[in-house]
Order: C-alpha cells, then sequence, then structure tokens
C-alpha cells in the first residue's frame, strides 16, 4: 500500500497527506506583499488536494530582496497573509512560508543597500557589486529569522521553511564558492556553518515559542566544480539534524551559477530574453546558452543522491525533484522519505494531487519541462506555458523546437 494519502504528522501540524507544494517563486506579489492572485493559487492547490502549500521566498529582512513581487515577511502585511492562510485551511490543506535572504542577489533598488554576502565581490548573474557582511549585520540577519517565525504565526502559517540552499545568503556562507572570508565565518567547514547555526538557533527557538513546524531547505551539492559537494553536504545535514528540525528539503543546484542543476530540463533562451528588461535581453540571446549549463531532465532527478542523505540521516527527508506522476511519487516515498514536494507539476496543473487521489496508478502530470514558466517567473508571473493560448509566435515556434 502506498503511504501518499496517508497523514503525516509534521511537528505540531498534522497534513492530510505527504504531498507539499514546494517554494517554488510564484511571482504573483507585489510592491514585497501579497496579492488576491498569490491567494488564489494557493487555495486552487489547496482545493487540488495538496497536504500543504508553501508561499516561496520570503525575505527576513529589507537588505534580503531581489524582486518587487517578492514577500518581505513583516508586521504589515500580517492581515492579508492571514487572509491567505484561513483560505488555505478551509480547503483542508496546511500553509507553510520559506523564509530566507537572498544575499548577494538583491538590487539596490528592492535592498535598499548595496547588496551583501559572505564576502565582497561581484554577482556577474545579478550584475551587482557585493559588500561582505559585517559582524553586527550577521548577527541582526540570524534575529531576523527569528522574528521571521514569529511574524509567520501572527499570520496563521503552520510551518516555515528556512532557505538554507541555492546559493542565497546561508548557503553562500556554507559554500566555498563564495564564501572567502578570514574571519570566524570563513575558512573550515565548521567556521562556514556559523551563520546557519546562528539563524537555526533563532528559528528553534522561535518555532518552539509558536508552536510552528521547521523544515530546512539543503543544497545536496551545488553543481559545478568548487561549491559544495555530497561528503560536505552530508556533513551540514547532520548539523541541521542536530537542532531538531521537523524535516530536510534535499535539492541542490545554485540558482546564480547552475540554476539549472535545481530545475533541470532545457532553457527557452529567447523566451527568457523577451521577458527580460530591454538592455538585457540581446545579452541573453548571445551569452545565455554558454552561461546557462544545461542538465537533462528525468524523472526523480535527484533520488539516487538523495538515497545517502537517507541512509546517514534519521531526520524526516521531504524528496523533491522530477515528480510528474504517481509511480515516481510512490518511488521516493518507498525509499524512506517522508514526504515529498511538487512545483511545476501543480504550476500545470493544481489539482494534479486530487487526480493522483481519484485517479489510477498511471495518473502523469501534463508538464513537459520545457520551462517556458521558469524563463518567465522572475519577471511576469510563474505560469505555464499551456495556459498561454496568446504566446507571440517567436516564443510558439522556440517551445516546439524543444524536445
Amino acid at each position: 500500500m502506498s503511504r501518499l494519502f496517508t497523514p503525516y504528522r509534521l511537528g505540531p501540524v498534522t497534513l492530510r497527506n505527504r504531498t507539499i507544494r514546494s517554494a517554488a517563486f510564484e511571482s504573483m506579489g507585489k510592491d514585497f506583499g501579497p496579492t488576491e492572485q498569490l491567494k488564489q493559487y494557493h487555495v486552487s492547490v489547496a482545493r487540488g488536494g495538496i497536504g500543504m502549500t508553501t508561499l516561496a521566498y520570503a525575505a527576513v529582512s529589507r537588505s534580503g530582496l531581489s524582486f518587487r513581487k517578492q514577500l518581505w515577511l513583516r508586521p504589515e502585511i500580517v492581515p492579508a497573509l492571514r487572509d491567505i492562510t484561513e483560505a488555505i485551511h478551509a480547503e483542508g490543506a496546511a500553509a507553510s512560508i520559506q523564509i530566507g535572504h537572498c544575499g548577494n542577489m538583491t538590487h539596490l533598488s528592492t535592498a535598499g543597500q548595496i547588496p551583501v554576502g559572505a564576502s565582497t565581490g561581484i554577482n556577474l548573474y545579478a550584475y551587482t557589486p557585493v559588500r561582505g557582511m559585517r559582524r553586527s549585520e550577521i548577527t541582526a540577519v540570524a534575529k531576523d529569522f527569528g522574528r521571521a517565525v514569529h511574524t509567520a504565526h501572527e499570520a496563521g502559517f503552520d510551518c516555515v521553511e528556512v532557505h538554507a540552499g541555492h546559493g542565497y545568503l546561508i548557503s553562500q556562507f556554507l559554500s566555498p564558492y563564495t564564501n572567502h572570508r578570514r574571519d570566524e565565518y570563513g575558512g573550515s567547514l565548521d567556521n562556514r556553518m556559523r551563520f546557519m547555526r546562528m539563524c537555526l538557533e533563532e528559528v528553534m527557538e522561535a518555532a518552539a515559542r509558536t508552536r510552528t513546524a521547521v523544515l530546512v531547505k539543503h543544497n545536496m551539492y551545488d553543481g559545478f566544480k568548487g561549491g559544495i559537494e555530497i561528503p560536505e553536504s552530508l556533513e551540514i545535514a547532520r548539523e541541521i539534524e542536530r537542532y531538531g528540525v521537523n524535516g530536510i528539503v534535499l535539492s541542490g543546484g545554485f540558482v546564480s551559477k547552475a540554476p539549472m542543476a535545481v530545475m533541470r530540463g532545457l532553457i527557452p533562451i529567447y523566451t527568457m530574453s523577451y521577458y527580460s528588461p530591454w538592455w538585457l535581453r540581446y545579452f541573453i540571446r548571445w551569452c545565455g546558452p554558454m552561461m546557462i549549463k544545461q542538465f537533462p531532465f528525468e524523472e526523480c532527478y535527484f533520488l539516487e543522491d538523495a538515497r545517502k542523505f537517507r541512509a546517514e540521516l534519521k531526520c524526516p527527508l521531504v524528496y523533491v525533484g522530477g515528480l510528474v506522476s504517481r509511480a515516481g511519487i510512490d518511488r521516493a516515498l518507498d525509499a524512506g522519505f517522508e514526504m515529498v514536494q511538487m512545483g511545476r507539476a501543480l504550476v500545470n496543473d493544481p489539482a494534479f494531487v486530487e487526480k493522483l487521489r481519484t485517479g489510477d496508478e498511471k495518473t502523469r502530470s501534463g508538464c513537459d519541462h520545457r520551462n517556458y514558466c521558469i524563463a518567465r517567473m522572475y519577471s511576469v508571473d510563474m505560469k505555464c506555458c499551456k495556459h498561454c493560448p496568446d504566446l507571440p509566435k517567436r516564443i510558439r515556434e522556440e517551445l516546439e523546437r524543444l524536445p
């Protein structure tokens, strides 16, 4: 018998099944706050049978913002967020919010300051100079993570997901690719984990007071030479486990260096340039194929590596990566993972989980991973090409050429 539609106790909250809508950036906010569009999307996913849906990419402070459509988790937006969580709960699902800081991928216009990161330098992918964080700033941002948990609780969220992967701020401290510090926050892996520990201490203390579940998104590897590889990643995961989190989400890839290691499949370069600012379009068309390394898509593409973590860790683990069918989900659950996360399958069809429940074992997502949704999500919103009947001719032609 499949465990997919059995309830799961995630810390203080019980999920009706083992599915979670992953924290894939919706790009549906406005002026750093939620919108009716964001609410209706997550309500549709909740109505579609998900166990828990996750609002993505909420910055714990102003300095962590990359986009105006990104959420800045602060008291001013609590009433609007509570409206969303109450609507999600009314459909029988739990509500989670991902908390993080974009670090060196922020911008002066959104963060209100020069981007900060683990080390000083230039982020060529975000087109920004970066200043290494001062010790006082490191302490302040760690405390911001704790405050974000309290704010999430006030807004009615059952769970927070701490983003410690994909090349955002915590990950920038962990990875030797971005951390060149010579103080107690750099050098050895133990030092590079120091900022993560500070954040988790604040988060877990706040979670205990508010009875909030805690997940942590963690990189199994960065996806390129000079980044974190599995042996170091296993040590980091053991340290995360030591804090008593309710689960670790095993992912991989660095969005500023190897973005398709996260999502897999081909990226439609012309489509990405079409939805980019005018000054960036031709650079993407000419240099995109050289700068964006392609990773082929296959169902359950992280599973074999994730098994290595399952063999070493005792805490609950969440599998994410290329789940498009009941058979693939059952493979992950049968491999010992307590829960599964999905993103693009639910962009294609918010009711995918309910169709799995009422359909047969051959049910498969209509997502074909041509990644139109990814190409447009940072500029417009995350939307499947199959829901866009009026696409420009050149975009249609590009998508038709992709396998």
